[in-house]
C-alpha cells in the first residue's frame, strides 16, 4: 500500500501536509483507486466507455462535414473540373500539388493504385475529414484529462459540432493548410496537457514526450503561420514558469522539442530560411540562455523575486530581438517583413501605404472578431459557460501566482488559499493562460477564432465538469458535501447536454437534409476553353470563333489574380505568373507588378511588365475591375492607386499629395480595343466574367 498525502498544486511540485491521509491505492498517473476489485472494474468500464464514445463522436463528426461538403455542392455528381473549381483560391494551389504527384509516372510506380477502389479527389477529401475525427478526438481527451471525467469530453465535443460555424470551416476551404495543421496542435495540447500531470512514471514521460515532438513536428510541417502559434504558446510557457506555476524541468523539455521541430521542419522545405529567421526560434533560444546564465530565479521573498523576474523578461526580450536582427543580418531574410508592417499599422503605430499590408488590413478575415460571433456561442450555453470558468480559473490563477512570488509559510495563509490552490493543477493552469492568450489572438484577428473556440469548448466543458470549482464554489457558499460536489458535477453537464440536443438536433437534421448543387459557368468555361478551345465556339459570336481554332499551349504562361490562378494551375496544369503563396518577397512583389493591369497605367508599361515574367495570356476579371465588395479605400483597384500615389476613383477623399494619374485604369480601358491597346494585346475569349488577351510577341 502507498501512503498518500494531500497535495497543493500550485507550483510544479507538490506540497505535503505534516499529517498522512488514510491509506489507499493510487496508480501511475496518482489518480485514487478504490481498494476494491469493483472499483478498478468499474475504472476499466469508464475508460473503455469514454474511449469508445471518443472514436464514436470523432467519426460521426468526420462523417457529418463529410455530409455537408456533398449536400452543399453535389459533389458526386458534378464535373472533375466543376470539383476542382470548388477549391477555392489558395485551396486550389493546394490540390493542384497533390493531383500533380499522383499523375506523377515515377510516384504510381512506387505506390500502390487505389483508383480502382477510390477516386484521387475522394482520398483527398476524406483523409482531411478523417482528420476532423483526430481533431474531436483530440479535444474530447484533453477536456477528459483536465476534469476526470469522459462527461467531459463528450461535452466539449457537441459544442464543437453546435458551434460549427465558429470552430471549424473545413467543409468548404477543405485544403487549407490550417485544416491538415489544427488537428494536430489539437493532439500537442492533449499530450501537453497529460506532460503535466503529477506523478507521471519516467517511461509515461518519455512517451508523452516523444507524441509532443510528432504532433509538434506536423504541426509545424502543415501551416505556414506555425511560428507565431508556437510563439504564443511558448508566451504562455514562460509566464507560467515565471510565476512557479509548472515543472520548470518539463517547461524547457518543451521549448527544446518546439525548436528541434522547427529545425527538422526547415531541413524538409529545403531550408526553409523564413523558421531560422522566425521569432520563436530566437524567444526559445533566449530563455535557455537566460537559464543558465540566471541562478535561484524561484528563492528569496516577494520583492526581491519580483526584481528577478523583471530583469529576466528584459533579458528575454533583449536577447530575442538581438537574436532574431542577428539571423536575419546574416541570411538577409525579408520574407515576414508585411507581416510586421501589417501589424504595425493594425494596432494603430501609423498608417501604411504599402500594398501588402493594406491587402492584409482590408480582408474581414483579419480584422476583429465580429460582436455577433458571441451571440452565436452564446446560443449553445457555451460563451456563458467559459467566462464563468474563465473567471473562477483567473482569480485562482492570481492568489496562487501571489503566493508562489511571495514565498509565504504562514499555515493561516495556507488555509486561506487551499481552495485556490487545488483547482489550478499544473495541467489546468496551462490550458487557462493558453486560452487567453489565444483569445487574444482571435480578438484581434478573426481568422485565428478557430484556434480559440475549439479549445473554449474544451475549457467550458472541463470547468463545468470539474470537481475542483464545484467544491470552490459551494466552500464559498458554505454548501460544500462530498455528495453534493458529485451531484451538481454530474447534473449540470448531463442538463446542458440534453438543452444542447432539444435546441439543436431538429436544426441538425435540416441541414443535412437541405440539397443545394455547385454553379459556376464563367469559370467552368474559361478552364475549358484554356485546355480546350473548341468546346467554347457554340457559345461565341461568330465574329469572334476564328479566333479559338487551336488550343492554348501546354507552355503557356497565364497572369491575373492570385485567386484565380490557383484555379487555372490546378484545372489546366498551365504555367502561371504569380499564386496565392504569399510568404515569398519575390513572389509579393512579383504579385503587385502584376496587379497594375487593374491599376491606371498605359498599355506600354503594363505590356512590358506583363512581358518581364514571360507572359502569353493575361485574364481580367469584371468582379475585381468593377469591384463593390469592399468600401472606397480598400478595392484592389484603390490599394494599386495609392501605393502608386494616385488618386482613387469615385466619391471621397484622398490624401493631399496623390496625384492624377495621367492614365486611364488599364482593364477598363482594354476593353474599347484602341489602336494603342490592340497592338499589343488581342483579345482571344471572353464572356460574362472574363476576358482573356494574349500578349504580341516582338522579336
Amino acid at each position: 500500500m502507498t501512503t498518500v498525502r494531500q497535495r497543493r498544486v500550485g507550483k510544479g511540485t507538490e506540497a505535503a501536509e505534516d499529517q498522512p491521509s488514510e491509506e489507499k491505492n493510487v496508480n501511475p498517473d496518482g489518480r485514487i483507486l478504490s481498494d476494491h476489485t469493483g472499483g478498478r472494474l468499474w475504472n476499466i468500464l469508464s475508460i473503455t466507455v469514454g474511449g469508445i464514445v471518443a472514436v464514436s463522436l470523432g467519426l460521426l463528426t468526420s462523417v457529418y462535414v463529410a455530409t455537408l461538403h456533398e449536400n452543399d455542392l453535389w459533389f458526386s455528381n458534378i464535373k472533375e473540373v466543376e470539383r476542382e473549381i470548388s477549391f477555392r483560391t489558395e485551396c486550389g494551389l493546394y490540390y493542384s500539388y497533390y493531383k500533380q504527384m499522383i499523375q506523377a509516372a515515377s510516384i504510381q510506380q512506387g505506390i500502390v493504385n487505389c483508383k480502382q477502389y477510390l477516386e484521387p479527389v475522394y482520398f483527398y477529401i476524406y483523409t482531411l475529414f478523417g482528420l476532423q475525427a483526430v481533431y474531436v478526438i483530440a479535444l474530447y481527451v484533453t477536456s477528459w484529462l483536465l476534469s476526470g471525467t469522459w462527461l467531459s469530453g463528450l461535452l466539449a465535443a457537441c459544442w464543437y459540432i453546435t458551434n460549427r460555424t465558429d470552430t471549424t470551416r473545413v467543409e468548404f476551404t477543405i485544403p487549407l493548410r490550417e485544416n491538415w495543421a489544427l488537428p494536430f496542435f489539437a493532439v500537442q495540447i492533449a499530450s501537453i496537457t497529460y506532460l503535466l500531470r503529477t506523478h507521471l512514471q519516467p517511461i509515461q514521460e518519455r512517451l508523452t514526450l516523444v507524441a509532443v515532438f510528432i504532433a509538434t513536428f506536423l504541426f509545424s510541417l502543415t501551416w505556414q503561420f506555425n511560428q507565431f502559434m508556437m510563439l504564443i504558446q511558448a508566451l504562455a510557457l514562460f509566464i507560467l514558469d515565471c510565476f512557479d506555476m509548472l515543472p520548470t524541468a518539463k517547461v524547457m523539455w518543451l521549448y527544446i522539442i518546439q525548436i528541434s521541430g522547427l529545425l527538422l521542419v526547415c531541413v524538409l522545405q529545403f531550408f526553409n530560411s523564413m523558421i531560422l529567421g522566425s521569432l520563436l526560434m530566437s524567444f526559445n533560444a533566449s530563455i535557455l540562455i537566460t537559464r543558465m546564465i540566471q541562478k535561484n530565479l524561484k528563492k528569496g521573498g516577494l520583492f526581491n523575486r519580483l526584481g528577478k523576474l523583471i530583469l529576466r523578461v528584459l533579458l528575454v526580450l533583449c536577447l530575442t530581438l538581438l537574436i532574431n536582427k542577428f539571423i536575419k543580418k546574416i541570411l538577409n531574410l525579408e520574407s515576414d517583413e508585411h507581416i510586421f508592417k501589417f501589424l504595425k499599422a493594425k494596432f494603430g503605430f501609423g498608417a501604411t501605404r504599402d500594398f501588402d499590408a493594406n491587402l492584409y488590413l482590408c480582408e474581414e478575415a483579419f480584422g476583429l472578431l465580429p460582436l455577433n460571433t458571441f451571440s452565436r456561442l452564446s446560443d449553445t450555453l457555451l460563451f456563458y459557460v467559459y467566462v464563468f470558468v474563465l473567471f473562477l480559473m483567473t482569480v485562482a490563477a492570481v492568489i496562487v501566482a501571489f503566493r508562489n512570488l511571495s514565498g509565504s509559510n504562514q499555515v493561516q495563509f495556507m488555509e486561506e488559499m487551499e481552495e485556490c490552490t487545488i483547482t489550478l493543477k499544473p495541467d489546468a493552469a496551462y490550458n487557462l493562460i493558453h486560452t487567453v492568450l489565444f483569445g487574444c489572438l482571435a480578438l484581434s484577428t478573426m481568422r485565428m477564432k478557430y484556434l480559440w473556440t475549439s479549445h473554449m469548448c474544451v475549457f467550458a466543458s472541463f470547468g463545468l465538469c470539474s470537481t475542483e470549482v464545484w467544491k470552490l464554489i459551494l466552500k464559498r457558499l458554505h454548501l460544500y458535501t462530498s455528495q453534493r460536489t458529485h451531484v451538481i458535477k454530474y447534473s449540470i453537464p448531463i442538463i446542458t447536454l440534453l438543452y444542447i440536443s432539444y435546441k439543436f438536433w431538429p436544426g441538425i437534421m435540416d441541414e443535412l437534409s437541405e440539397l443545394r448543387e455547385f454553379y459556376d459557368p464563367d469559370t467552368v468555361e474559361l478552364m475549358n476553353w484554356i485546355n480546350n478551345a473548341k468546346m467554347a465556339l457554340q457559345r461565341l459570336p461568330q465574329t469572334y470563333q476564328h479566333l479559338f481554332r487551336s488550343n492554348t499551349p501546354n507552355t503557356a504562361v497565364f497572369a491575373g489574380s492570385m485567386q484565380l490562378l490557383a484555379g487555372v494551375k490546378l484545372c489546366t496544369g498551365r504555367t502561371l505568373t504569380n499564386h496565392p503563396h504569399y510568404e515569398d518577397k519575390n513572389l509579393r512583389e512579383r504579385t503587385k507588378q502584376i496587379y497594375q493591369i487593374y491599376a491606371k497605367r498605359s498599355p506600354e508599361d503594363v505590356y512590358r511588365i506583363l512581358r518581364s515574367f514571360g507572359t502569353d495570356y493575361v485574364i481580367l476579371e469584371d468582379s475585381i475591375c468593377y469591384e463593390r465588395r469592399h468600401s472606397r479605400g480598400c478595392r484592389l483597384r484603390d490599394l494599386l492607386d495609392i501605393a502608386n500615389g494616385h488618386i482613387m476613383d469615385g466619391l471621397g477623399e484622398n490624401e493631399p499629395d496623390l496625384k492624377p494619374s495621367l492614365y486611364p485604369r488599364f482593364c477598363e480601358e482594354i476593353k474599347k480595343s484602341l489602336p494603342s491597346y490592340t497592338i499589343h494585346f488581342t483579345k482571344v475569349f471572353q464572356n460574362k466574367t472574363f476576358h482573356v488577351y494574349k500578349l504580341a510577341k516582338y522579336k
